[in-house]
């Protein structure tokens, strides 16, 4: 049975390209418990602060319940819940889960699975991060799913991870950078050592896991820093290519208030003539999807 081929067809809500990425995060936490602790029964009341963090620093903008998940994975196959009174989830609803004191463990054969190939847990990670979430998040959302990536890897995998449908263009980084002109597109930061651009790089506006090409009308230059925080949601751009900057950040160093919030309603730097400015799809996208509303007065 090929597991990451199953997970790959885990039935999600969608909806105009709107993010759900509710099951991938459960089950990276549940690889995180199974690492440390095999497949014992996960009790909900033990997991619901941990995935009502992850889902409030990793999910969509809007809130979500971590009964959602827990619920709802089982009609994938890989998931299974009980209760007190006996086998079979109670629903999504927090209550009905807290009353029923239930449990979740993964299927038996992906457990036995997974005992038998100790770096499949690898390859399901990498697929469900890789599918659900750029690149500069991957470390710290394993970070807090409590998930050694690292560890997993140290062992051979008796099976390969399937490669991507679709391939990224590994020229993108390039073409984006030579665009901006070696410089952050919001700060102007330009770091060169021995002959090379380095803390610079080349961030897709729409992500590349919900259908951002790679290609310049969806790409920004930003320093390492601005990176992240466009892609955590702090940044974002208005539709009038200004940067906006979330009303939920606080910084009150000096730093912060010059790296970040100075930020506030400045333009972005264009690209060089000719070449192609971030399209208004892909800002829209990430305004309803990735940015954390409201947004500061500038």
């Amino acid at each position: 049975m090929d597991w990451i081929e199953r997970i790959a067809g885990i039935r999600r809500w969608t909806r105009g390209g709107e993010r759900a990425p509710h099951k991938p995060l459960l089950l990276l936490y549940v690889l995180g418990r199974f690492q440390r602790h095999g497949n014992l029964p996960i009790p909900f009341s033990a997991a619901e602060a941990d995935l009502k963090r992850l889902l409030k620093e990793y999910g969509p903008p809007r809130d979500t319940s971590p009964g959602y998940p827990f619920h709802h994975l089982t009609s994938d196959g890989l998931w299974l819940v009980d209760t007190v009174t006996g086998p079979g989830s109670p629903g999504p609803e927090l209550g009905r889960l807290r009353a029923g004191q239930a449990t979740g463990r993964l299927h038996p054969d992906l457990a036995r699975a997974l005992v038998e190939d100790p770096r499949l847990a690898a390859g399901i990670a990498h697929f469900l991060l890789d599918a659900n979430f750029p690149p500069s998040l991957h470390a710290d959302i394993c970070r807090l799913a409590g998930l050694d990536l690292d560890g997993l890897e140290t062992v051979p995998m008796a099976r390969p991870v399937p490669a991507p449908a679709v391939r990224r263009d590994p020229a993108f980084r390039d073409k984006v950078l030579m665009a901006y002109e070696y410089a952050c597109a919001f700060c102007a930061y330009d770091g060169w050592l021995d002959g090379t651009a380095v803390g610079l790089d080349a961030a897709h506006v729409r992500w590349w896991a919900f259908d951002g090409p790679d290609d310049l009308a969806n790409g920004l230059c930003l320093c390492a820093i601005h990176h992240k925080l466009f892609d955590k949601g702090v940044l974002g751009l208005a539709p009038d290519r200004t940067v906006t900057v979330s009303a939920r950040f606080v910084g009150r160093s000096a730093s912060a208030r010059d790296m970040v919030l100075s930020l506030a309603g400045q333009p972005v730097r264009d690209p060089q003539p000719g070449m192609d400015a971030v399209e208004s799809d892909h800002i829209d996208w990430h305004g309803r999807q990735v940015f954390r509303t409201p947004a500061r007065s500038a």
